[in-house]
C-alpha cells in the first residue's frame, strides 16, 4: 500500500510536469516562437511541493536537492511575469513557507535524517552520485533561464535551457532506469522530443500545427492556445 502511495505522489508530480511542457510546447507551437506562460509557471511550482514530497517518500537526496534548488527560481518567473502581486496574501504565504515546512517536517518530525538519504542501501552511492550530477546539471538549466531573463527583465526560455533540458533529461532517463523509478522514466522520455522541438522553433523551423490543413481542428488549437497566458 505505501508503494502505490509513492508511486501515485510520483505520478501526480511527474504528470504535472508533463502538463507545463505541453502547455508550453503547445502554445510555442501554435505561435512559431517559443513561450514562456504564466500557466507553466504555476504548475511548475504545485508539481515542486508534490516532487519533494516524492523525494522523501522515496528517500532520495537526489530528487530533493533538485526540487529545493529550482522552486524560488519558479517564484522568481512568476513574479517577472507580473503574476505574483495579484495573488492573495494567504497564497503567496503558503507558496513560499511550504518548502521549508515540509524540510522541517522531515528532519525534526520523523526518523529521516541526512544520513538516511546518503546512506539508503537501496540507491548505492555511486548511482547516488550520477543521480544527483543528472538532477543538478536538470535544474542548472534553470539557473541559466533565470540569469538571462534577470538581464532581459522578462521570463524568457532561451536555446541554452532546452540544450542542457536534453543533456539533464537523458542523464535522468539513465539514472531512472537504473533506480527502476517508473516516474523519472515516463518523465524524461517524452521531455527530450518537447526540448528538441523548441530548439527548432527557436531556429525559425516550420511550426508542427501550421502544417495542419483541418479548419475545425486548426480552429480548436488556436481557441486552446489563446486560453493559455
Amino acid at each position: 500500500m505505501d508503494h502505490i502511495l509513492i508511486l501515485t505522489v510520483g505520478f501526480i508530480a511527474q504528470a504535472l510536469f508533463f502538463a507545463r511542457i505541453i502547455i508550453q510546447w503547445f502554445k510555442s507551437e501554435h505561435e512559431g516562437k517559443v513561450h514562456s506562460p504564466i500557466l507553466f509557471w504555476k504548475v511548475s511550482l504545485v508539481a515542486s511541493i508534490l516532487m519533494l514530497l516524492y523525494g522523501i517518500l522515496r528517500k532520495d537526496a537526489a530528487i530533493l536537492i533538485g526540487q529545493i534548488l529550482v522552486y524560488f527560481i519558479y517564484i522568481r518567473n512568476i513574479q517577472l511575469k507580473d503574476a505574483w502581486k495579484p495573488m492573495s496574501l494567504l497564497t503567496k504565504l503558503f507558496i513560499a513557507v511550504t518548502p521549508v515546512i515540509i524540510l522541517a517536517y522531515l528532519f525534526f518530525g520523523t526518523t529521516y535524517s541526512l544520513n538516511t538519504f546518503f546512506k539508503n542501501e537501496d540507491n548505492p552511492f555511486l548511482l547516488m552520485v550520477w543521480g544527483i550530477l543528472a538532477q543538478l546539471t536538470f535544474i542548472s538549466r534553470f539557473f541559466v533561464q533565470w540569469i538571462y531573463s534577470e538581464n532581459k527583465k522578462e521570463s524568457v526560455l532561451p536555446v541554452g535551457f532546452w540544450v542542457i533540458s536534453i543533456a539533464g533529461a537523458a542523464m535522468n532517463f539513465v539514472y531512472g532506469l537504473f533506480r527502476f523509478d517508473l516516474v523519472l522514466i515516463a518523465s524524461h522520455g517524452f521531455g527530450l522530443f518537447v526540448y528538441l522541438r523548441n530548439i527548432l522553433i527557436l531556429q525559425n523551423k516550420k511550426s508542427l500545427f501550421s502544417r495542419l490543413n483541418i479548419p475545425f481542428l486548426n480552429d480548436l488549437i488556436a481557441r486552446v492556445s489563446n486560453k493559455i497566458k
